[in-house]
């Protein structure tokens, strides 16, 4: 990979390992063993059942039984994957020493899972009832979770984590946080010491329209710590593809405006060829999550197939049998078909790609949003070293005028997410068809 000039960035689990782990196999063994601590161990509550209140994310209570040792151990997510306690010193530096492991091999760097629930209050105290909770949603967001994640001493963890990273050259660490901008804000740490990118997941959940992602972005850039370098997620393994959430039409805004706001960009596989959601067979499910919380919608299968490179069976994607159905479309959305095609969603992501990876005002240049005048758009500006360039972003199925001479007289338009428009532009004149982005270069 890296003579191909290509980063590799490993996925690291630090919050819990398997039940089937030497760890936990130890842990479990008896009460004195060495690694009994190395979990989260506690005993039953006065009525013998579990020591509080708090849920497992995938259904249920988060504390499981052990009848052999006569405790309750703690999983945030399944039974089988319990826990580790970051507050016993060997267990930590166990885990930073797996993170040299691979250091040492060469990756450059993680992205690591859940870092906001790496500690856990040390009395385990319940949590309360969360008053926003509407019945019918998911159980886990029945309660609060004060004590069980976010709490103080993760940036404390995240900073040895940091620490490790930083004995290395150009090495960087991704952060999975909530999806508050407040919290999320903090998990760069206040000396920019924890993770470089905490990753930014506002727009993964919030409802489409130009007004609020506008919001969004003003909110985000506030927040920041000075110096802090921003990142933007559309997409990944837990939520709604972009195209069935959003159409095929705004997924192409979508991913224009994901090119072009200042930070770096995070695409989910397949998202560049616009693939959407596929219907799972009830019998075919795999994700544990929809199937502990069933009848909610909250299984992620539709989101995980696999990815669809050509007409092939499979898709080209294995030989084998696929763990989940590919989607009915797959022989008409794929790379293949796509790459022949010069104004695909693939052929869009290759010039905005290009166009960012050339243009220093995209890549490192600072942000200001532009009053656009018409609530269904999204404009802003980019600038860097003398260079302007204009970002419109029509969220409506309707065609609208602009007028923005605020930001200049005229400009060349570069790319249109229809790509099938360039040339020069008027600023007091723009018009954007509907569900159409534009990026032009200012005079």
């Amino acid at each position: 990979a890296h003579s191909r000039d290509l980063k590799v960035i490993l996925d690291f689990v630090p919050n819990h390992s398997s039940d089937r782990h030497k760890w936990f196999q130890a842990s479990k063994a008896s009460r004195d063993n060495d690694h009994r601590d190395w979990y989260i161990w506690t005993d039953a509550a006065s009525d013998g059942g579990p020591p509080n209140n708090w849920l497992s994310m995938f259904g249920g209570s988060a504390w499981e039984w052990d009848e052999a040792t006569g405790q309750y151990y703690l999983h945030t997510f399944l039974k089988e994957q319990p826990d580790v306690n970051w507050r016993n010193p060997q267990l930590q530096e166990a885990m930073l020493d797996a993170m040299r492991f691979w250091l040492d091999r060469g990756v450059d760097g993680f992205r690591v899972d859940v870092v906001y629930a790496l500690i856990k209050d040390v009395l385990f105290r319940d949590e309360a009832p969360d008053p926003d909770f509407q019945q019918g949603g998911d159980p886990y967001n029945s309660i609060q979770h004060i004590y069980s994640l976010n709490r103080p001493e993760v940036h404390d963890v995240l900073r040895r984590m940091r620490g490790v990273l930083d004995e290395y050259p150009d090495r960087m660490m991704v952060g999975e946080t909530s999806h508050q901008s407040e919290e999320y804000a903090r998990y760069y740490g206040k000396n920019l010491d924890e993770c470089q990118l905490p990753f930014n997941f506002r727009l993964l959940t919030l409802p489409w329209s130009a007004q609020n992602v506008h919001n969004a972005v003003e909110e985000y850039e506030a927040v920041l710590p000075p110096g802090a370098w921003p990142n933007w997620v559309l997409g990944n393994h837990d939520q709604p593809r972009i195209a069935s959430r959003l159409g095929p039409e705004q997924a192409r805004v979508a991913q224009m405006m994901l090119l072009t706001l200042r930070g770096t960009p995070t695409c989910y596989y397949g998202d560049e060829i616009g693939m959407a959601d596929v219907d799972i067979p009830e019998e075919q499910l795999q994700d544990p999550f929809g199937l502990r919380v069933p009848g909610l919608g909250l299984g992620r299968d539709p989101e995980r197939t696999p990815m669809q490179w050509d007409g092939l069976p499979n898709a080209g994607f294995t030989s084998g049998k696929p763990w989940l159905p590919l989607g009915d479309n797959y022989r008409q959305v794929n790379v293949e078909v796509a790459q022949k095609d010069d104004r695909s969603m693939l052929a869009l992501f290759q010039v905005l790609t290009e166009l960012r990876r050339e243009t220093p005002a995209l890549n490192r240049g600072s942000y200001r949003a532009l009053d656009s005048g018409n609530d269904k758009v999204f404009a802003y500006l980019r600038e860097h070293g003398g260079i302007t360039l204009l970002v419109a972003l029509n969220f409506d199925e309707q065609s609208c005028n602009l007028d923005l001479h605020d930001a200049g007289a005229e400009g060349h338009v570069l790319i249109s997410t229809h790509l099938d428009r360039n040339g020069p532009l008027s600023l007091q004149h723009i018009q954007l068809r509907p569900n159409e982005g534009i990026v032009a270069r200012l005079a």
